[in-house]
Order: structure tokens, then sequence, then C-alpha cells
């Protein structure tokens, strides 16, 4: 049943430095952030009181941020789920868990940093968490191949999967992934076939999974680790059977068309939840994640917590089974539509 949580109060206007990182259609708030932060300064060095002028400002400064990020396009969407400062899994490792063990390696080829694997406490729950993990800096972004995994990455992670059912633990995933790792390496490796085996042996994982779109999900890349019982994704991500810009290399021949792709491809959690794709929808702070990573971070926290009660409630009254079911049949019946009696008759004629 679709779901979509309450957002909580927005915070005001900043006291920093405007971002490094401007996408263009925050030029305008970043402005203004630039005329509030003056305004603080000279009102530091020549001890004037601009504290009316300060708070007109503000006011100012969220009433348009509230207004840019209620009308987000998709691709201005795209842009803010690849925010340079948004948290990525590292980030809620050390926000959501009291305890993160990781554990390393497929035990066939090595270990991928691009997706991380560990035994974690979430809101009170035991759990095998799992995720992408893009890098922080230029030398980890390299290492971790910007999140691309290779093979080896989703057999680690099929491999902790197998031990949290060995152990009655549930499976949290937290997707963010333009696609898995499309080099000869990762192709010889069977990059394929390590996906298509998750799918698989997530279908019928003998324990409750949940997985959280956290920035992009793209791809196969994303789906190795996003099959679940329950799918949902954070406010401003995006997910979709390719990125904005492979689709329009495809159809445009080019990536120049990329805006026009991400609304073709209703990508967005609005398109996705409407049409049944995810279960729920993780608000984020006023303004992107990346404006107040703890309390997207408690956000995520409070529906995983959530989540993962209601599944284990659900198994003690259904048997393991009935969930096992639900899952399969959630995934078949995707994609699924409803033939208006004139399409039919469109079809039948084009016969």
């Amino acid at each position: 049943m679709a779901e979509t949580l309450t957002e909580p109060t927005a915070s005001a206007a900043p006291n920093k430095p405007p971002l490094r990182q401007v996408p263009e259609f925050e030029k305008p708030l970043a402005k203004l952030e630039e005329q509030i932060i003056e305004l603080q300064s000279m009102q530091a060095s020549k001890q004037i009181d601009y504290s009316k002028e300060l708070r007109q400002l503000r006011n100012n400064y969220t009433a348009m941020l509230r207004k840019t990020y209620d009308n987000l396009s998709a691709w201005e969407t795209v842009q803010v789920a690849r925010h340079a400062q948004r948290p990525l899994f590292k980030d809620y490792v050390d926000l959501l868990c009291r305890e993160f063990r990781e554990l390393h390696g497929d035990r066939h080829y090595g270990d991928d940093p691009a997706i991380k694997c560990g035994l974690a406490r979430i809101g009170g729950h035991k759990v095998m968490l799992i995720g992408h993990h893009k890098g922080k800096d230029t030398k980890e972004k390299i290492q971790c191949y910007f999140g691309c995994a290779h093979p080896e990455g989703y057999r680690k992670a099929l491999r902790c999967m197998k031990l949290a059912e060995k152990f009655g633990l549930p499976v949290v995933t937290l997707v963010d992934t333009a696609g898995a790792y499309p080099g000869i390496g990762a192709e010889e490796r069977g990059q394929a076939e390590s996906i298509a085996r998750n799918l698989m042996e997530m279908s019928r994982l003998r324990t409750p999974i949940v997985t959280i779109i956290t920035g992009e999900g793209g791809s196969g890349g994303a789906l190795g680790i996003a099959i679940a019982d329950r799918v949902a994704m954070m406010e401003f991500a995006w997910y979709s059977v390719i990125s904005p810009e492979g689709c329009s290399g495809i159809l445009w021949k080019g990536a120049t068309n990329a805006p026009d792709a991400a609304e073709a491809l209703k990508l967005t959690s609005k398109h996705l939840i409407k049409h049944g794709v995810i279960d729920a929808v993780v608000p984020e702070p006023l303004g992107g994640a990346h404006r107040d990573p703890h309390s997207a971070a408690h956000n995520l926290e409070q529906y995983i917590a959530k989540t993962v009660r209601s599944l284990n409630d659900y198994v003690k009254r259904n048997k393991m089974d009935a969930l096992i079911e639900k899952r399969y049949e959630r995934f078949r019946n995707l994609g699924a539509v409803a033939e208006t009696a004139a399409t039919t008759k469109r079809q039948a004629k084009a016969v």
C-alpha cells in the first residue's frame, strides 16, 4: 500500500557561504544567499543592527526555496540526486547506525568498494545493510568507480544476503548508482550473470527485504540489489531503466536532449508512486538532503524501522512463504497496463 511520510519543519535561510556547485535552477537562490551573508558580515564589522533586513531576506529565501523545490522538473530532480554534497552510503551509516560491522569480499574474485555490506543496528533492529557508495573526494570516487559496481560487488551483496537469511536478519539496501560498471573486465567476469543471479536469489530469499533509492537508481545496476518486499525512494531521487543522458543518446544521438528524456522516462518519486513502481516516498528536508543530512537520515531511519517492524509482524502472522509469494507477485505485476476501449479498437484495426 503506497504511503507518503510527513515532511519535517523546514529550516530557515543558511548562515554559511553558498555551496560550491550550484545547479542552474538554484542561481537565484545563490544570489540571495550571498546577500544574506554580505549583510551579516556588514552587521558584524560595522556594529549596525540589520536584524530586520536579515529577517526579511531569510523569509524571502525560504519562500523562494520552497517554491523552487515544490516545482522541480524531472531533469532538475536528477541534478539534485547527483548533488556533490548529497549524503552517500557512508554518511547514512554514520547517521543511522548505532553499530556497523563491514563485511568484505565475494569469496571468488575480490572486494568491490562500489558496494558496501555490513551487519548493522538501525532503529533498534538488527539488519544486514547493503548499498552503493560513490566516494567523497576524487581519489575515493575513482576507487569506487563512482558507485558503478563490478560483478564481485553483486556477488558480495548476495553472499551477505545469504548470511542474513541464515541468521534471520532483515536485509536493507540503499541504492545510489547510475548503473553497473560497463567496462571490459566487468563483462569478462560475468556482469550480466551476477545481476541476473541476484534478481533470482533475492526473489526467493527467506528473509524480509527493504530497499530505498537514496540518490540515483539506474538500470540493472540498481535492480541488482533492489528486489524487495518494500521499495521506497527519497523525495528527490530518481529511478529508471536508463539514465536521461543514455536515453537521449539513443533517441536523439546526443546528450543535449537529456531534459526531454528525463521528463519522458517518468523517473521521479512523484511519477513512480503514482504508477505503483514504489511503495513510499521518504521526505527530504526543504531544499534536499544535501542541505540537512541529519533530518534526511532521521526520516530514513523512521521509514526503515517502521517497515522492518511491519514485515516482521507479517511473517509472524502469515509465515515466510506468504511474504515470498507477495514479493514475487509484486515484481511480476509491474508494467501491467489497463487498455481503454479506444486503444483496443485501434489495435484491432491495425491487425
